[in-house]
């Protein structure tokens, strides 16, 4: 499949005419096509998005449940909900396979995300990324930024799995997984197994660093603008590019969850990628300017980064070394994010049960 992609347009021109990449932060195939046609060359999922995705096409999803259940009849309600989680995500990974061979691999890339429920432990999350990872030749797998996340995103890189690194929020952890994926890769090239069609990322869910300063500064009743606020995740993302690019990390940084078209606007030019949602994408290309300028390299103004770093919950996170990985489990959007995670895996599983054992 060959996409045009309007070059006029300003998601257009950001993705024909810079470094930077675009990604859809969805699996849906109607919003995927029509991201594809703005340039994007990648997309992802994970279990708020799988829901999502299901419940807009009941229509195909309920019989094909009924399907696998028949098929498999002590198959857990679980996993024939994970069984829909992988049908759904190679359907989307097909859309991207002219992108993946475009680019030998560093994009063209459905990410995967590993079930949260295995938060606890890296070889269940090393395993399923391996399986995720045969799918699809053009599968990325999602592993979260926690003590026992890194460990897995090491063992899963060393056996040849492509990763997306997330529940990533700020320098410290995106510069520490990358350091992982990094060492992975290492222990393949000392085997002399190849890594260069392998295309990891390292995630910084930029809006959802912003949502936990915002519950933070009312906690603490801070008074300096909060429009500065808007701008950790930004600052957040621009650090890290810089501390992978000093450190050698050949892992491309991500920028997600996104929650203002700052988002977009102020990381343009970087050999990064964005990965907004639709809806971000397509208020972008209504509305944003029609520009390659590069934005990544502005810093962001002093006054703000003054009072942001006036925040000790920024400040440790924007320090490369402010964190330990034991740091990552307990910092609060990982527990917030994890959490809701483990409740979209929920939800799935009573979709399984509604359309197995409807209510009487």
């Amino acid at each position: 499949m060959s996409v045009d992609v309007d070059t006029s347009t300003p998601l257009g021109i950001i993705t024909q005419s810079t470094p930077t990449a675009l990604w859809n932060d969805s699996a849906n195939p109607v919003e995927l096509t029509e991201s594809i046609s703005y340039g994007a060359v990648g997309a992802t999922c994970n279990p708020v998005i799988a829901y999502t995705c299901v419940k807009a096409d009941m229509d195909r999803w309920v019989p094909r449940i009924r399907e696998i259940a028949a098929e498999n009849p002590t198959m857990p309600v679980s996993e024939i909900g994970w069984k829909i989680v992988e049908e759904l995500s190679v359907d989307a990974a097909r859309l991207l396979e002219p992108a993946f061979e475009k680019y030998q691999g560093i994009n063209g890339r459905l990410s995967m995300q590993t079930d949260p429920r295995y938060f606890r432990d890296a070889r269940a999350l090393a395993d399923q990324a391996e399986h995720f990872s045969q799918l699809a030749r053009n599968i990325i797998v999602k592993i979260p930024a926690t003590s026992v996340g890194l460990e897995a995103i090491e063992e899963a890189t060393y056996r040849g799995v492509s990763i997306n690194v997330t529940v990533s929020f700020c320098v410290s952890q995106a510069v520490q997984a990358g350091e992982a994926i990094e060492r992975g890769l290492k222990r393949r090239e000392a085997e002399g197994l190849p890594v260069e069609t392998m295309g990891p990322v390292v995630t910084i869910m930029v809006g959802r660093l912003d949502d936990w300063l915002k519950e933070v500064y009312d906690k603490e009743q801070l008074v300096f603008d909060p429009g500065y606020l808007e701008w950790a995740g930004i600052a957040s993302m621009k650090r890290a590019v810089a501390e992978f690019t000093k450190r050698g990390l050949r892992a491309r940084p991500l920028a997600a969850a996104y929650r203002n078209t700052l988002q977009i606007s102020e990381l343009v030019g970087a050999d990064i990628v964005l990965s907004p949602p639709f809806k971000w994408q397509q208020r972008y290309q209504a509305h944003g300017p029609v520009t390659a300028e590069n934005t990544f390299d502005i810093p962001v103004r002093q006054e703000i980064m003054d009072a942001l770093l006036s925040m000790p919950e920024f400040a440790r996170g924007y320090d490369p070394e402010g964190m330990t990985p034991s740091d990552f489990d307990t910092y609060g959007p990982t527990r917030k994010t994890l959490r809701q995670f483990l409740a979209a895996d929920n939800d799935l599983d009573q979709l399984v049960i509604d359309v197995l054992l409807p209510a009487p």
